[in-house]
């Protein structure tokens, strides 16, 4: 099966509203914690090994990072949560930029939450879903790092997560280590893309 993930490309870093493509595209955004393994997702699922750069620093991506598949398809990657040592006026400005880009952008078809399946739904992970309700955004949260509980541990994980999000949005487990979970996730998102 062909990855149409595979093209994509670094297009542009975005830090304030004007510096975003015209609203005129499709993207899905990709959320979450700082550390749950998102840069990872976003390279595994393109196949790609620097796409998104991965960081043991929590918070490195402080923008928002525009990846084009192909012509007004893109991937975006929003700044991690729960970043600890980001100065208090900067994570304002991040929330009322993010907060604006989910109420108002039309491009968005789609939200993936990435959550490390050893800490799942935490109070920000909760937030983005209920972004997504607000705008009847079909979202779906990989659970990440799956390699790293048994399976019986990671299913019981799964079951309980898709008994809390009900009709919210789809979970999936994921492993960008033993690449778990790949195939399902990209089929998502390419859906959403090609709409």
């Amino acid at each position: 099966m062909s990855n149409f993930l595979a093209t994509a490309a670094y297009k542009l870093a975005a830090h304030l509203p004007k510096q975003l493509p015209a609203d005129t595209a499709r993207e899905v955004a990709f959320a979450g914690r700082s550390n749950a393994g998102k840069s990872s997702a976003l390279n595994a699922m393109c196949n790609q090994h620097r796409l998104a750069k991965t960081s043991k620093t929590p918070g490195r991506t402080q923008q928002l990072v525009y990846f084009e598949v192909a012509p007004e398809l893109y991937l975006v990657d929003l700044p991690g949560y729960g970043y600890a040592k980001v100065p208090m006026d900067l994570r304002a400005h991040w929330q009322e930029f993010i907060n604006k880009y989910f109420q108002t952008r039309q491009s968005l078809k789609g939200l993936v939450v990435v959550m490390d399946v050893r800490h799942p739904l935490r109070e920000f992970d909760l937030a983005m879903l209920d972004y997504a309700r607000a705008r009847t955004l079909p979202a779906h949260c990989l659970l990440t790092k799956a390699d790293k509980l048994s399976r019986g541990a990671a299913g019981s994980t799964l079951l309980s997560v898709k008994r809390e999000l009900g009709e919210v949005g789809s979970v999936q487990l994921f492993s960008s280590e033993t690449k778990q979970g790949i195939d399902e996730a990209r089929a998502v998102v390419t859906s959403w893309l090609r709409g």
